[in-house]
């Protein structure tokens, strides 16, 4: 069995790829805890609802972006092979 170089560095990419799509379960768990946190105090103070539903939309969109760059990172490495 006799592995090349370029075949290495493409079974790492994967595994890269891989590993950086871990970062949409962070995000998931993240913006459901947000948003029963949100749900709770619009419970508590209906009449503050905008202001929580404003905080809540910027909030996921900020914790979004991690799973979006873990997602562009994983294309990266699977579909542009730079060392090859």
């Amino acid at each position: 069995m006799n592995i090349s170089g370029s075949d290495l560095i493409f079974a790492f990419s994967a595994i890269g790829a891989g590993i950086a799509v871990l970062g949409g379960f962070g995000t998931g768990i993240g913006q459901g805890i947000a948003a029963s946190k949100a749900c709770e105090s619009v419970g508590r103070q209906p009449e503050a609802e905008s202001s929580i539903l404003r905080m809540l939309i910027i909030g996921c969109a900020l914790a979004e972006t991690t799973g979006i760059y873990g997602l562009i990172v994983a294309l990266i490495l699977m579909l542009v092979h730079p060392f090859s």
